[in-house]
């Protein structure tokens, strides 16, 4: 079924927006309709001047025509005022977009810093533990050498007194001990 404007105004017809035509087909503009439409006006016309109809027509389609102009200035507005919106938002949203780039660069390369940081601080921390590692076992080898010495300079010195005491006699003894004195005296 066609809409009721397509009875009368031939919508394929229209080679461009701002243009019309009326529709000649008999059939399609439902010439019953408009004998009906037309009878209902002359019988509850009657005794109203032609004018005064057309005049009543005209101040009805002056206001459908008025609401209709309000209608589309206030969907114009609508949509320039969505269209405003529609326009912040794509800015907020590249801003958006722009930010989050920068974040995600941002925290990229604060990661990689991180890491960077993480290495070479673990790279000083074992370096720092190889050169206490090879403190300690240089301090501890000096510490087994010096004992090793001591213990063989005690055993020498043992060996040395026993060597003495089995070698020397009383006599031998004190002429040890008279130069001995003698050299201390001539330092003095």
């Amino acid at each position: 079924m066609k809409n009721i404007t397509d009875s009368f105004v031939s919508v394929e017809h229209w080679s461009s927006a701002g243009s019309f035509e009326f529709n000649t087909d008999i059939l399609a503009t439902n010439p019953i309709n408009l004998s009906v439409v037309l009878g209902v006006l002359i019988f509850f016309g009657k005794g109203v001047c032609a004018s005064c109809i057309f005049q009543e027509l005209n101040d009805l389609l002056d206001k459908r025509k008025q609401r209709i102009l309000s209608t589309i200035r206030n969907s114009e507005e609508l949509r320039r005022g969505a269209i405003e919106q529609l326009e912040r938002a794509r800015v907020r949203l590249r801003k958006v977009e722009i930010e989050a780039d920068e974040y995600r660069t941002n925290g990229y390369s604060e990661i990689e810093r991180e890491k960077v940081n993480l290495i070479n601080a673990t790279c000083n921390s074992l370096e720092r533990l190889e050169n206490y590692k090879n403190e300690t076992l240089f301090f501890e080898k000096q510490r087994a050498i010096n004992q090793v010495r001591q213990k063989v300079l005690q055993q020498a010195l043992q060996k040395a007194i026993g060597t003495l005491n089995s070698c020397l006699n009383s006599e031998l003894h004190f002429r040890t001990i008279s130069a001995n004195i003698d050299i201390l005296g001539s330092v003095e």
